[in-house]
């Protein structure tokens, strides 16, 4: 089982920055591609970006641009810095990682092996 621990969520005014930190246990596979998702009240869960072990990123066609993924391979960490934030940014972000798989699935979260339990974020307008 790999656990996933995320941080950094917090109440930000707009136009402001926040830089989400997801560690992964050493349990992750190796290999694993590790991404973000964000899920807002009433909605569905919303793929944010991913990075697969070499540093290649998907990202989000409407995000992209704001936000930028990154990830430390030493120690099993993504992060997701963003900027500019927005209110319609506000959601629950979640971590996830799973094994290398057909890329046309990336967006899927139901594609993905593992979960954190979510950080929120909140931006003031």
């Amino acid at each position: 089982q790999v656990q996933l621990t995320e941080s950094g969520g917090g109440l930000v005014q707009t136009g402001g920055s926040l830089r989400l930190s997801c560690a992964a246990s050493s349990h992750m596979p190796s290999g694993s591609t590790m991404g973000w998702f964000r899920q807002a009240p009433g909605k569905e869960r919303e793929f944010v970006a991913a990075i697969t072990m070499r540093g290649f990123t998907y990202d989000s066609d409407s995000l992209k641009g704001r936000f930028t993924i990154a990830r430390d391979n030493a120690k099993n960490t993504v992060y997701l810095q963003m900027s500019v934030l927005k209110p319609e940014d506000t959601a629950v972000y979640y971590c996830a990682t799973r094994r290398p798989r057909n890329a046309n699935t990336i967006f899927d979260p139901s594609e993905w092996d593992y979960w954190g339990q979510g950080t929120q974020v909140t931006v003031s307008s």
